[in-house]
Parts: C-alpha cells; structure tokens; sequence
C-alpha cells in the first residue's frame, strides 16, 4: 500500500533543502508504529528555480513547494509508486548531482535505508527515523520527473525560430528559420516551422562569430577555411543575443573538435550532435547512457572521425560493443563501469593508442587484446587480475602498463624482460610479498617502476639495469639493491632499512628521499655521487654527517632533521647549499664558516637543538648573505646573539621562539628592514623595542608567553596583519590616531591587568579576529570550593594560509551535568563546513543524549546527524572531526569520570597518563591504515599517486564530500577511556599539529607549561617553527581529576513521618558577594569581538551587563546526590520567596550563527526578535514561580512505568527536567532546565552558551555568555572600561513589603499545595548547577537544618510556570 501526503513546506538555511513545519501527523506516526520496513519517501517534483547554482549544471537548485510525502515500504516498487502518482517514471539524485532514471524493479525506501546503513546507522528505528527527514534530500533525493536545468539546455542544445541571412552580401534577402546550436555546428533549416528537409550546416571550430553593430541583437557565425560560409543571425531579445553568442563563443575558440557532455546525467546525446561530422573528440563521463534509443550508444559510429571517446563512470555494466564499431579510434576510456569481461570485438580496435580500464570488475583480457599494435598505454588499474595477463606479451608497441590496485602478490622480473617495449609500471597497492627474477636475464627496457603500498620486505632489482625512477615508500623493506647505471630519483621512505646498495655508484642520481628508515649511517656512495641535488634523510638515527656530503658541488637541499646528530663537519669551500634543515638533533653549535661558506644558504632550520649561539654572517663587516628563513626555536640562545643576526640583512622570516631572550637590542632590529613575520614568543622578554617600526614590511608578531608591559610600537606599520601579545603583562596600550586596516587578528588574552577603555575598543572595531580576556569575578571572603576539575586552553594559527580552516568546540560546562566536550574541525582548504560544525556538533550531541547512553551509539549518531546537518555545504566540502566528551554514569553513584573520544578524518586526541602519552584515536588516512585501504579499494575508489580518494582527499573518513560516497564515510571511531588520578591532561589537535609535533614532545611540552592556553600556544608555535606552513589548531584540556574529587557522602537516615499537605520549612538563601570558581583568565576562556559589532554595541551591552546583579546558583539540594560528581534522581527544592524582573539582552551576528541547519523546531522562539543581521533575545522574569511538587514514594507500578518511559538500556536514563535555583539579592530564580537546553539546541540562540566567533573559533560558554548576564561577570575595577555602577532599575523590581510578605507566600502554597517531604540540606550558592553551567567547583555540603524524617521519594516533578 502507498499513501501519499501534502505537507507545507518552508525553506530552512540550508539552500537545497525544504523541511516541514510539523514533521508528522498522527497518521504518519500510526503508520510507522511497529513495523521498521515502513517509511516515508520524500518525492520532489520538476520545478526549480530560474537561476541555476555557480558550482555546476547539477547542484540541486532550490525547490518550489511540491514536496509530497509519500508512506509505503520497503517492499514497495518504483511500478507501484508510478502507478499511484500517475507518472511516467522516478529520478534518483545523489549528493545534489546526478540524476538517474530508477528501473521499475527497484524499491526507493528500500535504498534509502541501504545508504543509511552504509554511512553508519544501525539501528532499524532509527534508520526508518532519519529516513523520514527532508533533511537528507541533500544526499538522497527522488523526483517524479527529471527536473529541467536550464544551463545544461544551453550546453547541450540552442534552438529557436529567427531571422536568418545567408552571405555577406545583399542578394539574400532575410528569412524565419529554425536555427539550432548543438556541438560544434550551427544548423539552419531550409523552413520556418519544422526540421524537416535540407539542413544548412555551418561548422565553427576554428571560426569567427562578430557582433552586427547595424542590427540590434544581430551575430555574424562564420566557419574556417578558404572557402568560409556565413550566416547572420538577428535574435529577438537580447537574453537570446547574449546566451547564443556565449555558447558560440566556446566554440569558435576551441583548437580541436571537442564536445564535452560530462555530468549532465545523459541517458542519449542530443539527436542533432549527429550533424557535427568534424567532431573528434567527445567527453560523456559521469552520465547514464543507454544503448538503445536515438542518440544512445548503438549510434555513436555515426561520428566518422571520432578520435577520443570518454564513457567513464556511466553505470554500463557491460562493455559496449558498438564502440568496437568506431574504428577511428585512438583513445577509449570506459574505466569505472563495473565490468566482468572485454569482449573479442575489442581487436577491430587497430588504430587504438590508449586504452583504460581501470576500476571495474575485470580478471582477464582476451587473446584479441594482443592485436592492438599501435597500443601504447594501458589502464587496467583497480581491477581484480591475480597476475599480469600474458596477452601482454604480444603488445610490442606498450609502454605503460597501469595495474595499482589488483591482487598480484608476486612479480617475475621474466614477464616483464619479455615485454620489449614497456617503460613505465605501476603495481602500486597491490599486497605485493616478492619479486622473483629466477634466470640472469637482464630487464632493459624498464625506466620506471612503483611498488608503493606493498608488503615487501627485500627488494633487489639489481637486474633491471635502465632503471630511472623507482618508488617503494611504505612497504617494509630491510635491505634494497639496485642498478646504478641510470638511477635518477630514488624514493624509499618509510621501510625499516638500514642501508641501500646500489652498484655502480649512480652518477645520474638528483634525488634521494630515505627518511623515516632505521639508518644509522649514510652509504659511501652518496658523496661519490656527483648530481645528487635534493636529499632526504629525516627521522633516522643519524650520529653525523660525512664531510664530503656537505662539501658536494650538486647538493641543494639537505633535509636531516629528527636524528641524532651532535656537530656538523667544518665547510671547507663554497657551496651551493641552499635548503638546510637540522630541526629535533642534539647540535651544540654549528659551523664557524657556514654564513660565508653557504652564501647561496636561503632557509636554515636548527629548531629543537641546544644551541646557545650561532655563528657570524660574514668574516668582515660586510655581509654577502642571502638568508631569508631563520628557525632557531627551542635552543638556548640569549639576547647576545641578536647581534649576529644584523648581517643577515635579506631576513624575512625569523623564528626565535622559546630562548633564553632577556632583551632584543633595539639597534639590530632596525637592520633588519625586509622582515616580515618575526616570532619571539616564550622568553623573558619586558618590551619590544621600539625600532621595530623601520620594519616596515612586518606583517606577523607573534610574542606571546613573555614579560612585556608596554605594547609595542607597530600598529602603524603599513602591511601589520597579525599580533599576538597573549600571555604577557600588558597593562595598558598606547594607540595611534588611526589603525591600519591591513590589521585583521590581535590577540590580547591572558593580559589580567590590561584594562581597555572605550575609546580603545572603538579604535578596535575594524579588526576581524579582535580576541580579549572574559573579566572574571573577583572572590572575596572565604572561598568554599577547590579549582574547578578541569579547564582549558586552546589556539588556531593561520600559518602561511590566508584564511583559517581550523575551528574549534569547547565547552568546560556542558549539559546539565558535571560533563565536558572538546572538539577540533579541520577543513583544510575549506572554512565553512568547521564553522558549521563548530556551531552544530555541541547541540547534537546533547541531542543524542536524550536517545542512548551507550557511547558508541550516541557519539556515532552525533557525526553522522551532523554530517546531514551539513546540507548542501557537504556535498562537495569536508572536514576531519574530532570530538572528546568527559562524563560519568548518572546511575553509579560511585562511579569515577570516564572519556569518549569520536573522530573521522585526521584530527587527533592524546590522554598525558603518567607521563606518557596515550593515544585515543584512529587516523583514518589511506596512507595509515589497512583497513580503510582496503575497503576504499572494495569498493573502486581511483586511488591516485599521492594516495588521495579520486584525487581529492587522503582521509577515507570525513563529514561533508558526500559526493565522495561510498568510499568516504562519516562513520566514526568512537573510544571511551575511564579517567583516573594519573591523568593529567589531554591533547586536541588537527593533522598539521602532530605531522610535525610527536605525541612525547607534545606531553612533554604541556607538562613543562602547565597553563593550558600557554601549552596551547606553545604547540602551534612550534609546529610552525618546524617547518608547518598550514592550518594549526590546538586544544589543551587540564584535568584535576584525584582521588579527593569526589566529596561523596552517606545518604541521610529518615526515621520518622510528616503528615501530608505541610509544606517544607523554607530555607533562607543569600547570594555570596563574588564567584569564587571563576576561572581565570589563564584558563583560556576568552571573549572575541565580530567586526561586525560595532564598539559603541560592545559597551552598551558590557554597560547593561555590569549593571545587573549576579545570579548566584542556589542549592540543589538531594538527598541521594552527595556530590556536585554523581547527581542522584530525585530532586528537592525550596519554594521562591520574592520575585524580580530581569530583562537582558544580547546580541550576536548572525551569519555565525543562523546557518539554518540544526533546528528541528521551525516554530519562531518566544522572545527571539530578528533585525535584520542581529538577533535580540529578550528574557522576562518578572514572573518565575515555579511549584515543584514532590510525591511520595513511587510505587511498584510507577517505578516500572519510568522504566518503560525509559529509552536507553541497562535501565539509564539521563535528567531531562531539572530546574535551576539562583539567588538574587536574597530572591530564589527559577528557570526550568529543559527550555535552556532548548535554547541550546536553537541556531538562533546558541551563540549565547557558546559564542561563536569571526574567525571559526569558539569561546567557552561560561557566565558572560548565559542567557541572563549578570553584573558579577565585570571585574571590580577603579577606572577603565567596565565602570558602569550595579544599579538597579525600579521598574524592573517587584517589591514586597515585610507586612505582606507572609500572605505571599500562603497565596502561592494555595496554588499549588507542596506535598510534604524532608526539606533538603542547606548547601553554599556558590555549589555549581548542573543546568546554568556556571563553573562552581564542588564543595562539602553544610550542616542541614530542619530535616524531615520521611523517606526519599522517587523523582516525580511538575513545573507550572516558565521563566522563558
């Protein structure tokens, strides 16, 4: 049976989707109840915008309002569906690109659930659940009709009836014709209104077509040649004019007679190609073409000169057999069709040069093949040969043979000596064990071979004696033998050698990549050889390097870096060395003569030695170095050597950090005029000299982590873009008059003393990425509560990119618990999809909470829900993830904290477990793992060279580029790891990070740190001063998880009864002067300003903030939870006493946070005010009574009934109503917990928890950013920005006289009577709720007043009002 249903629709952010305002009836509901093989199938029509998308002709445009829901199964067939909607046929879209005509047979639902399935989704409700949401459209679409795409009309096919005019003379007089563009030809018919007759065929290639300046909308087409026709053309509007001369224009300009039909989800080429008789080339990959039909394949020998036909990715099938039929052939792609056999027509081929066959399902070739003489390449890459085939033998004339990604695990050096004419193999991830060569045959011809990827353990291939190029990285080889008569460039990274034999010595050889081996010495015949140009010999085990090597006339770049070397031979003579690095060795000092030995040196990176000088430019005071790119991180270098940097007058980069630097001598740094990025970042230094303004092309200061006071002079400087002072003792900052607008980032965080006033913050407005402290509150009194248990630092750095694709997620307070989340997005060229999952992935997960408490699942639904939050931003972009949840069992009361790691792509987290690292993620790079390689080759992925899917990314997991599916899947790692006392901290970062910064380096960084933010800063730093030139993102989460941090105790005995109706004794609340757990500001929460928001918006809001009292959070008190760690299930509360009305207001940009794609409920929020690009949320407590009435003990049938109600297994169930009591002024607040999670979820409102930064970056949601700011957020300061007194407005309160004060209270009993029960035991405002998310460390509890002997009853809550 299949029903279908209307729905109003309304578009949501995401351009390409539509979603509905009720996502179900009662119908629909009662439908799927009970059955998991029922569902929805989301059916478009045809209609779509005018305009068609920039990315392409088949991105999905945005849909009119005919989307019908249609219930059926998932037995139900496209027949059936047809049948009942009365149309001719359905379209599956993928991805927003192709579209497919479905066969009657298949069953829509039915494949809708195998994708879920193969994305990552397990569970059978769920399945049918996601199924039924539009929002999956941007994946998964149908159509009842193909939907009409005008610019793929225009490509494909120009028709219209205009006045024609043949010559260029006026004998012809003017005439209605019917006249078409298709190809490469203009075609006029011989009559007004048909096709019919003579057809006039006029080719362009290599033609003219001319603007008729006499006639309005007029077009002269003329053809090449000595005997040119020409044809003028008068349009009727000029939409008409311009659309056929831009088309014309294409092909007139082409060299060659190229038709390219790619992606538009053909099924037959336009009947009217036919008259492009000149056509050679023609491009059909990524289509559906059919056999049959009038432009199908059966008529492509209908093109008399066709050369190149490319069918690749068109779903065929079989092998086409009347392509056999073109004999005109040199070039046939048919790679990517699934098919089993190559049938024995292919012989008619004999014009044949190129031939691939790459990614099907083939396993031999027919004897047929060997008859192709002119054959000369051959792609049979991504198949499932065993063996080269012998047929291969016979093609004399084949010089490439491509067969990567088969299953050959021996190689006979015989077959290959047989084959006189191959060159060039590649047998790349082929699971290759051994290459055999059983007779001394010597294999001549071969001059180049790839044996990336494989499993050899020896290989020597001494017998191919021609031998140029060779490639053998990643496999696992011990020992290498090789001819040197031709070698040129050797790759061999990444093997366990420990030595290469090659013999003669290879005089030929420029370029040698060794790294990542066990070599402990370097091969004699490297410095016999005299060509060697490039040479890589990284992470060995290196003691030194020859002399000889470093006086070669050839050598250029030496990269030796992360070995064990302790001194570096004297120079005895000029060299031509021009790349040098020495990074991660144990190098006291360097060679006296380097500077004026190496005068062609231009980049020396000596970072991470123990260098404590450097050696002089020159010999005399005039210096001829060329040095442009100085490293000297991470030595012991002191301000004595800043004076040998002066003859290095060509520096433009120069990296210093973390030295032993008291001062920079204010006259070197005026010599150094062409610098550009300097950092000093890490030493002792008080001040930046003041000369660095002659610097005048210093785009990047970077000087964060020392003593300076004085903010430096260089915010005049022309080309200034980047400062970061964080971490310093900057007091106050001297501007100038006017600011550069080159500045887009200034980082002034962990300055505690900096005070900005506002004219500062005005004169500031302009910067893009403006990042400040959050002022926290100033304790005073007693503080009742220990540090919070953890906090964090984090840091996002550009590097040499112009914009930043890194963001990051964290959130010290997260639920309505004592949980954490962390997270790390890393787009690599793309910054949209991190920002989105920035701003998503926190509300998502608090979403797939309320679902499942099992980690995989919940962590799991949460990636792939985001990955479809994404829309049509992830069809084409992705990014890697990375997210860290720290939480505990709700129902282990004794239970310690534990961590759930999830991540797709190449970001990475590292637990600091006494001292060592522990990783707790997995690398999905094709490059790292098998497993992934091997499904990805399943499934007849294109690997390229570089080891990227299809070319474009090396990760096989990410969320977004589902286009890529199914060989990129969103599908996480998911790893929970139990914490302990012994864990000290926890590191986040992106792939740039930890390609240059090793686990151990980073632990051992963080340990000597300690501040989160600053070990934070110090990973990127170094990263960068390692050479990383990407993205870099780090997250620093410091744990104070002991054995003391639970404060646990005994549940309190109740003996005795209380009669029923009684209310409990209300307990008095006050509101403690000051918050004692603020985290400081070296805790890394920090406060952006948007450029967007002006500096008069930033005061009026900080003004209306500082005028405001502190909501402290007040006792949630129970019985059964006996720590602010392990919150029990039931819940008491005092009753209100006095109210107070407290309007706040904030706003944020919204093209941060209003990207249309996380918010399920479509009704507008209740106090949400959209203007324009800002957004203004106003919150009304005026009344805010809440009756919580607790009942007695549940009974035995309402105990299992909460079970029921219960969605996760193992009977845990997570709170989703909790209210939150705060004390104002001596006034109980109340505001029910499950509407701020709401809140949370709310794209319009979530930038309010977490606010959501210009830059991609994210700041902790701590108490500036709750809904209700709060005076006690601005620092108590005498002078500065924040002065504006805590006044109240009278308006604003509701005042109760004492004498009345009693009658309140009984009024408010009698609307909602309390049910008796034990008042809970008084506990300290400062405790932290689990629902503001204010950062309140856990502390003993009180002793209690006034106990009630009842027993503790089950959690039964009622909320009457609501504050929201």
């Amino acid at each position: 049976m299949v029903r279908v249903v209307a729905r109003n629709m309304k578009r949501n952010g995401s351009r390409g989707c539509v979603t509905r305002k009720t996502r179900f009836g009662s119908r629909e509901r009662d439908w799927l109840k009970g059955d998991a093989q029922r569902g929805c199938v989301c059916l478009y029509g045809g209609t779509v915008d005018p305009q068609p998308p920039a990315s392409g002709p088949q991105v999905s445009s945005t849909l009119q309002a005919d989307l019908r829901l249609v219930l059926c199964s998932t037995t139900t067939t496209v027949e059936e569906l047809c049948a009942q909607r009365e149309v001719e046929g359905l379209y599956l879209q993928l991805h927003g690109d192709l579209l497919r005509r479905l066969d009657p047979s298949e069953r829509p639902l039915q494949m809708v659930y195998d994708y879920l399935a193969a994305i990552g989704y397990q569970d059978p409700l769920r399945v049918q659940r996601e199924a039924a949401n539009s929002d999956l459209s941007c994946m998964i679409r149908f159509y009842s009709e193909c939907p009409v795409n005008a610019d793929q009309q225009e490509r494909t096919l120009l028709t219209g009836v205009f006045s024609v005019r043949k010559g260029k003379t006026q004998l012809h007089k003017w005439a209605e014709r019917q006249v078409l563009l298709c190809g490469t030809c203009l075609i006029v018919a011989s009559v007004k209104d048909s096709l019919t007759g003579k057809m006039h065929i006029l080719p362009l290639v290599g033609g003219k077509v001319e603007e008729v300046k006499r006639r309005q909308h007029c077009l002269m087409f003329s053809s090449a040649g000595p005997q040119a026709q020409t044809y003028f053309v008068n349009f009727d509007t000029l939409a008409d004019y311009q659309r056929w001369h831009r088309q014309a224009s294409k092909v007139v300009s082409q060299t060659i007679s190229l038709v390219d039909l790619s992606c538009y989800s053909l099924e037959e080429v336009p009947e009217y190609l036919f008259y492009s008789q000149d056509l050679t080339h023609l491009n059909l990959r990524h289509n559906f073409m059919s056999l049959q039909g009038p432009g199908g394949l059966l008529n492509l020998p209908r093109f008399s000169q066709l050369k190149s036909l490319n069918l690749s990715h068109n779903r065929l099938g079989v092998f086409p057999e009347s392509v056999c039929e073109i004999l005109t052939l040199t070039e046939l792609n048919l790679s990517c069709n699934g098919m089993n056999t190559v049938p024995a027509q292919i012989g008619n081929l004999q014009s044949l040069q190129t031939l691939s066959l790459d990614g099907n399902q083939l396993s031999f070739l027919p004897e047929e093949l060997g008859g192709l003489a002119q054959l000369s390449s051959l792609g049979l890459s991504f198949n499932n040969f065993p063996h080269i085939p012998g047929v291969l033998d016979r093609l004399s004339g084949m010089d490439k043979l491509a067969m990567a990604g088969n299953r050959v695990e021996t190689l006979e050096l015989g077959i290959l000596a047989r084959m006189s004419h191959l060159k060039n193999i590649d047998l790349r991830l082929n699971g290759l064990r051994w290459v055999k060569s059983e007779a001394l045959e010597a294999v001549k011809q071969v001059t180049q071979l790839d044996l990336r990827d494989n499993h050899l353990a020896t290989l020597d291939l001494s017998s191919i004696c021609s031998l140029e190029i060779l490639h053998c990285q990643r496999n696992q080889l011990r020992a290498l033998t090789l001819s040197g008569f031709t070698l040129r460039m050797l790759h061999a990274s990444s093997n366990r050698l420990t030595t290469v034999n090659i013999y003669p010595v290879p005089n030929q050889l420029t370029q040698m990549d060794l790294s990542r081996n066990l070599l402990e010495y370097l091969p004699d015949w490297v410095c016999d050889s005299r060509k060697v140009e490039v040479l890589d010999v990284t992470h060995n085990f290196l003691s030194e390097l020859p002399a000889r090597l470093l006086s070669s006339l050839s050598l250029r770049k030496l990269l030796a870096g992360n070995n064990r070397l302790q001194r570096l031979p004297d120079l005895l003579d000029h060299i031509p060395l021009e790349v040098l690095d020495l990074q991660h060795n144990k190098l006291g000092e360097l060679p006296e003569s380097l500077f004026y030995k190496a005068l062609n040196l231009k980049y020396l990176n000596v970072s991470a030695n123990a260098l404590e000088t450097i050696p002089p430019s020159s010999q005399s005071e005039e210096s001829l170095s060329t040095l442009q790119e100085l490293y000297l991180t991470g030595n012991k270098l002191n301000e004595n050597c800043a004076a040998l940097l002066v003859g290095h007058q060509n520096l433009r980069v120069l990296h210093m950090a973390y030295n032993q630097l008291l001062s920079f001598p204010a006259s070197k740094l005026s010599k150094l005029e062409l610098l550009e990025e300097l950092n000093l970042s890490g030493n002792k230094l008080k001040t930046i000299p003041s000369t660095v303004s002659s610097c005048k092309r210093l785009h990047t200061l970077i000087a964060h982590s020392n003593h300076i006071s004085v903010f430096p002079e260089i915010l005049n400087l022309p080309e200034i873009k980047l400062v970061d002072l964080s971490c310093n003792e900057l007091t106050e900052i001297l501007l100038p008059d006017s600011l550069t607008a080159t500045l887009h980032e200034l980082d002034l965080t962990g300055n505690s003393s900096l005070l900005l006033e506002h004219k500062t913050l005005n004169l500031f407005s302009h910067i893009t990425t403006l990042k400040l402290d959050q002022k926290p509150a100033m304790a005073t009194g007693d503080s009742l509560g220990s540090s919070t248990l953890w906090n964090h630092g984090y840091s996002e750095m550009s590097g040499q990119r112009n914009k930043l694709c890194v963001s990051v997620l964290a959130v010290d307070r997260f639920g309505d618990s004592v949980e954490a989340t962390y997270g790390v997005f890393d787009g690599d060229r793309n910054e949209e999809v991190p920002r989105l999952l920035q701003c998503t992935m926190g509300d998502v997960l608090s979403e797939e909470l309320l679902h499942s408490s099992v980690d995989s699942v919940y962590m799991s639904n949460t990636f792939l829900t985001s990955h479809r939050k994404l829309g049509m931003a992830g069809q084409k972009l992705g990014a890697s993830a990375l997210l860290c949840y720290i939480h505990h069992e709700p129902s282990e009361l004794g239970s310690y904290f534990s961590l759930t790691v999830a991540n797709v792509g190449s970001c990475q987290a590292v637990l600091c477990r006494d001292g060592q690292p522990l990783p707790l993620s997995k690398v999905f790079s094709l490059e790292q793992s098998t497993e992934e390689m091997d499904r990805v080759k399943l499934s007849k992925a294109i690997i390229t060279e570089d080891n990227k899917v299809s070319g474009v990314t090396c990760c096989s997991r990410l969320l977004g580029c589902t286009y890529l599916s199914p060989w990129v899947l969103p599908k996480p790692w998911v790893c929970t790891e139990p914490l302990c006392s012994q864990d000290e901290f926890l590191i986040l970062g992106n792939r740039a990070l930890f390609e240059r910064v090793s686990y151990q380096e980073a632990v051992c960084t963080v340990q000597a740190v300690r501040d989160p933010r600053a070990a934070a800063k110090k990973l990127c730093t170094l990263a960068q001063s390692y050479g990383c030139r990407d993205n870099v993102g780090a997250v620093v989460v410091s744990l104070h998880i002991g054995e003391d941090s639970c404060t646990c105790e005994p549940p309190h005995a109740s003996t005795g009864t209380e009669p029923r109706g009684l209310p409990p004794t209300p307990l008095p609340v006050t509101a403690p002067p000051g918050d004692p757990a603020t985290p400081s500001s070296s805790s890394g929460i920090t406060s952006e300003f948007n450029s967007e928001t002006s500096a008069s918006e930033v005061g009026s809001e900080a003004g209306s903030t500082a005028s405001d009292e502190h909501p402290s959070t007040g006792p949630t008190a129970r019985p059964e939870r006996r720590c602010s760690l392990h919150p029990a299930a039931t819940l008491w509360w005092p009753p209100p006493v006095l109210f107070q009305r407290q309007p706040s207001c904030a706003a944020f940009s919204s093209n941060q946070s209003d990207n249309g794609l996380d918010s399920d409920d479509e009704a507008p929020l209740e106090g949400v005010i959209s203007n324009g690009s800002k957004l203004e949320v106003e919150v009304d407590i005026h009344c805010c009574a809440f009756q919580i009435r607790s009942g007695p003990a549940a009974s035995p049938k309402d105990h299992n009934l909460d079970k029921t109600r219960s969605d996760y297994p193992n009977g845990k169930m997570r709170r989703q109503n909790s209210v939150v009591v705060s004390a104002t002024n001596g006034c109980l607040l109340a505001v029910c917990g499950r509407e701020i999670s709401d809140l949370k979820k709310s794209p319009s409102t979530s930038s309010l928890f977490g606010k959501k930064l210009s830059n991609g970056s994210v700041v902790a949601p701590e108490d500036s950013h709750n809904l209700i700011e709060v005076a006690l957020e601005a620092p108590k300061k005498k002078s500065g920005y924040f002065t504006a007194p805590a006044q109240q407005d009278p308006e604003d309160q509701l005042v109760v006289p004492p004498s009345l004060e009693q009658d309140v209270r009984e009024q408010l009993r009698g609307q909602s009577p309390m049910v008796p029960g034990p008042p809970p035991p008084f506990t300290p405002p400062s405790i932290r709720d689990t629902v503001w998310d204010h950062p309140h460390p856990p502390a003993p509890m009180l002793p209690q007043r006034d106990l009630a002997t009842n027993p503790i009853p089950a959690l039964q809550q009622e909320v009457y009002d609501t504050a929201l």
